[in-house]
């Protein structure tokens, strides 16, 4: 099995901690990056400007998601326009509807008709992607991101679902099918199995993938039977 270094999709890191983002930014396998204002928050984010453009000295070359956080449609779109206007390399996030379950297409309508690069968020069902599949700009790149692991999470399997959602955006030669909410490595290969351009990983997933990701698993059995030997000793444990 290959290694992150071996796989065709592009993994783009996904988290608020600004040393492992930089840490990140670094490796050749990290394609892109994301966050959210949630994560953003268990980072201890106060200021999002400021914590963007001191990301942006730094993140220059590669693709960076940045989300809105009003909940009216007038207030996202300024939002959007501003953030947009950060860098050339940055993609604004809108989800896919507000707190209000109205759906957010309209403005997606408008934001790509102005060339801004989107990345739609929080896609859980096929009738949201044929819907932002029909409002997107052909000639803008953007992203649409489909929540595969909590899909996962309802008992469902996303994979049937991922490839669905790959078909409908044929007609959007710029716009990447990405995978999201990756609850464990086996998804990374998951998500390049069912033809998606794009997979976040969070910071801890990608150091584990770093780590075992093609690990033969006779060798990680050895692995595991020592570590319960050395806790075991460590721990002085008696009978």
């Amino acid at each position: 099995m290959p290694g992150l270094n071996d796989l065709k999709i592009q993994i783009y890191a996904d988290g608020a901690d600004k040393a492992g983002i930089l840490d990140l930014y670094a490796k050749p396998y990290i394609k892109g990056l994301t966050t959210n204002p949630t994560l953003m928050k268990k980072a201890g984010i106060t200021d999002y400007e400021a914590f963007a453009r001191d990301i942006l000295q730094v993140v220059t070359a590669k693709p960076i998601s940045l989300e809105v956080f009003a909940d009216e449609f007038p207030e996202m779109k300024r939002q959007a326009l501003q953030i947009a206007s950060w860098g050339r390399n940055v993609y604004v996030k809108i989800p896919i509807t507000n707190t209000r379950a109205e759906p957010s297409t309209a403005l997606i309508r408008e934001l790509a008709a102005e060339g801004v690069q989107l990345n739609i968020t929080a896609i859980l069902t096929l009738e949201q992607v044929r819907a932002v599949a029909a409002v997107l700009n052909p000639r803008v790149p953007s992203v649409v991101s489909v929540f595969a692991g909590r899909i996962a999470d309802t008992g469902v399997d996303p994979m049937p679902i991922m490839r669905a959602s790959r078909e409908l955006l044929t007609h959007q030669p710029k716009a990447e099918l990405l995978w999201a909410s990756v609850r464990e490595v086996l998804n990374i290969v998951q998500a390049e199995q069912c033809g998606c351009g794009i997979v976040t990983v969070t910071h801890d997933v990608l150091a584990k993938a770093a780590k075992l990701l093609g690990m033969d698993l006779t060798a990680l059995s050895l692995d595991t039977v020592k570590m319960f030997a050395n806790d075991a000793a460590s721990a002085s444990y008696r009978l």
